[in-house]
């Protein structure tokens, strides 16, 4: 469902940020995807995504191609940014109902969905305030919903737990699980290893521009023997 192919991109000042990346994520699956900083995680979201175009290399999301077919391509999937302070201005209702008209979700199917995840979320009663006044935590609990509301079938997170409590961050790795097992595919970075290690069917390392690894815990395990995914990471990635 989701699919980059040498995905390489240097930036105006000549830096390779990323250097043919490839991998595939089917139906079915949760993926993480981790990295130091700098290593190209985002810049390789952003591709897939489409908000940057790749000097080389292809994405295709659910049979789309994000260059060629990106209006259907978009369309397709969902999109969690890293930084949740967006058009703060707006009430929660506003916002969600901004992305939803967007996505042409109707009036029964959204409010369906609103209604379920902001209960999930501990969000019903915020839902008519201004973003402005929510904590850092409440606005990505708010960028979920609204990046949810269109029940696409691939979902690509940036960083999707930061700044959630338990109880969200619980939520929200339920959803994903139960997206997955619903025949969907979800790729989500993240820096918290024990998050990877709870959810994930596979786990891709990234280190300057390169994956470094692919596989399930178990395969990295046997390749790593009596290592912690922690000292894996450090192994495969270097010390900071």
């Amino acid at each position: 469902m989701i699919e980059a192919d040498k995905l390489t991109m240097i930036y105006g000042n000549g830096h390779k940020a990323t250097d043919e990346v490839s991998f595939k994520i089917d139906k079915g699956e949760i993926v993480g995807f981790a990295g130091p900083n700098g290593a190209g995680k985002t810049t390789v979201i952003k591709m897939l995504t489409g908000i940057l175009k790749p000097t080389s290399g292809r994405v295709t999301v659910n049979g789309y191609d994000i260059v060629k077919d990106p209006y259907e391509a978009k369309m397709s999937f969902a999109y969690i940014a890293d930084n949740p302070d967006i058009l703060i201005q707006l009430t929660g209702l506003e916002y969600i109902n901004f992305i939803a008209d967007m996505y042409e979700v109707s009036e029964k199917d959204r409010k369906k969905r609103i209604d379920t995840m902001a209960e999930r979320f501990g969000m019903t009663e915020v839902l008519n305030t201004q973003m402005r006044e929510y904590s850092h935590g409440m606005r990505q609990k708010l960028m979920v919903i609204a990046a949810l509301v269109h029940d696409p079938g691939a979902w690509i997170l940036d960083e999707p737990m930061t700044g959630l409590d338990p109880s969200a961050a619980y939520e929200l790795k339920q959803m994903m699980r139960e997206h997955a097992r619903a025949g969907n595919a979800v790729l989500f970075s993240t820096h918290v290893l024990e998050v990877a290690e709870q959810l994930c069917d596979r786990i891709l390392i990234i280190n300057k521009g390169k994956i470094v690894s692919s596989g399930t815990l178990d395969e990295l395990k046997e390749k790593h023997p009596g290592r912690t995914l922690e000292e894996i990471f450090v192994d495969l990635t270097g010390r900071s």
